[in-house]
């Protein structure tokens, strides 16, 4: 299975936090045939927060490249259909980067797993 990590998902996934994901969020992460995504509007809004010092972790590539790996998740790019994709949803999130994601998992198809009850308002498939 191919699933969209929400931003708090994969940071949960890779923290002390991790006790915050559902039996079914770790079961899918755990599972080494499911094809994981983190969207780079994830990445962006990690980096961001982090020089906000809103967001405490370790401020190297080197760090989130390895917890990638150690996780086997791939980085999804935004292309422009994601963001024009954007314009048709409704405003039930004001955060763009959530936006970005819920327009990802909708324009790709691919299931969005996230805990976020704002994001489950979208017409869009989600896990938790």
């Amino acid at each position: 299975m191919t699933v969209l990590l929400d931003t708090h998902v994969f940071l949960w996934a890779i923290s002390e936090q991790n006790g915050k994901l559902s039996r079914k969020a770790r079961q899918l992460i755990e599972q080494p045939s499911n094809r994981l995504l983190l969207s780079a509007a994830s990445l962006c809004k990690i980096t961001l927060k982090i020089q906000a010092g809103k967001l405490r972790m370790p401020a190297a590539k080197e760090f989130f490249i390895a917890e990638m790996l150690h996780l086997n998740v791939e980085t999804m790019a935004i292309v422009a259909a994601h963001v024009l994709d954007t314009l048709t949803l409704p405003a039930h999130h004001v955060d763009p980067f959530d936006r970005i994601l819920v327009a990802q998992s909708r324009v790709e198809q691919i299931p969005l797993l996230t805990a976020d009850p704002l994001v489950r308002k979208y017409p869009v498939e989600t896990i938790w």
